[in-house]
């Protein structure tokens, strides 16, 4: 007898697919299920997915948004098309459910479940829903979402707040304060170049004021060189830049202080540890979501939120220099962002997920990380009016 089937459809960023990766990593740990991806040639999900082990199926899509009405219409005739493709998917591969991870690779197999009969899940990490699970909100039996006022953009009964699901190794660590003062700059895996060319100088008009500064700065590929200089005229030899930082959760865990930018992943990450962050948010982010994610846990008091247009180099020194010399609110911080973080979101939503397609979890579960996963606080912070 085969193994039930679930697909994972969606991709294209690193946000949509390794979340997909970490939920179908759960799924594999929890029962005896075969995990297909369905999504684009041209996204993430072509190199990572059958580098992860999981099988991909790539259909022809092409982006509905940001180009006009000329993309706007190329893209919903790709999408028909790619809807007749993924039909016969369906059918051939006769998945107990489908979970959209978002991305425009998501909505045609979506939709052909949906029209199916096969129950349809959606992840939707960010504070704002995207396009492709807007569009399949009406299908939807179940969406996983990380902010409650994201949950009631789906019909009643739908939504489970179980938050963004993580790679392994996001769990809470407990936040000690050194005599040093580490910071932390994270841009995604490509860089932030505004990170990058303000930070350097903005921690070096703060340097003497803060004993022991450390700073490890990610940087993204081929962008070492300049920023090196930046901190050198900075004062500021002994900043580590690196193009990645490979063990995220340990520089995370290391840190006194993060700054960043304001992905879903990044900030669910950032909580699942539970470190105090300064979030700049890209500017030009689909529908603001960078925004709205970074502003979620300011209001939960986990973090700083400091739009782009208002971060300067002195308004970003004013920043830091406040967080960085009051250890009290860096540690009330931490203990916020943490009780907003759920580093068991993946193995939660998996377990929905194969009830929802009706297959028994057999497999033995690991112990809940203590302090993990408490609901965000009711402050009412606005982003940039912070600090």
């Amino acid at each position: 007898m085969s193994r039930p089937a679930i697909i994972v459809a969606g991709g294209g960023t690193g946000g949509h697919v390794f979340a997909g990766l970490a939920v179908a990593r759960a799924l594999a740990d929890l029962a005896d299920v075969e995990v297909v991806f369905a999504g684009s040639p041209r996204g993430l999900e072509a190199k990572v997915v059958p580098d992860s082990g999981f099988a991909l199926e790539l259909l022809d899509v092409a982006p509905m948004k940001g180009g006009g009405l000329g993309r706007a219409l190329k893209g919903g005739v790709v999408a028909l098309r790619a809807t007749n493709s993924a039909r016969a998917l369906v059918r051939r591969v006769s998945p107990r459910a489908v979970l959209s991870v978002g991305g425009y690779a998501a909505g045609p197999v979506s939709l052909a479940a949906a029209l199916a009969g096969v129950p349809l899940a959606v992840l939707e990490p960010n504070a704002v829903l995207g396009f492709a699970n807007r569009l399949l909100a009406p299908f939807a039996s179940r969406a996983y979402v990380a902010w409650d006022e994201i949950g009631a953009r789906f019909r009643k009964g739908a939504a489970r707040r179980l938050g963004v699901p993580l790679r392994a190794g996001f769990e809470g660590r407990e936040y000690v304060q050194n005599a040093s003062k580490r910071v932390l700059v994270l841009g995604g895996s490509q860089g932030a170049q505004a990170l990058n060319e303000r930070v350097p100088e903005a921690l070096g008009m703060i340097a003497s004021r803060i004993p022991g500064l450390e700073v490890v700065h990610q940087v993204g590929k081929s962008r070492e060189a300049a920023v090196v200089e930046a901190y050198a005229r900075a004062g500021i030899e002994s900043a580590r830049v690196i193009e990645f930082v490979d063990d995220v959760p340990g520089a995370l865990g290391d840190a006194d202080l993060v700054v960043s930018r304001a992905g879903a992943l990044t900030v669910a990450e950032i909580a699942a540890v539970g470190r105090p962050a300064l979030l700049v948010p890209f500017p030009h982010a689909a529908d603001d979501h960078q925004a709205k994610n970074a502003l979620a846990l300011a209001e939960a008091g986990g973090a700083v939120c400091l739009r782009q247009e208002h971060a300067s180099i002195v308004r970003l020194a004013s920043e830091l220099e406040s967080l960085l010399g009051d250890g009290a609110r860096l540690a009330s911080m931490a203990a916020a962002s943490r009780a907003a973080g759920r580093p068991r979101a993946a193995r939660d939503i998996a377990k929905d997920l194969l009830a929802l397609a009706r297959v028994r979890a057999d497999r033995a579960e690991a112990p809940e990380p203590e302090g993990a996963g408490s609901a965000p606080g009711d402050m009412e912070v606005s982003c940039s009016a912070v600090g």
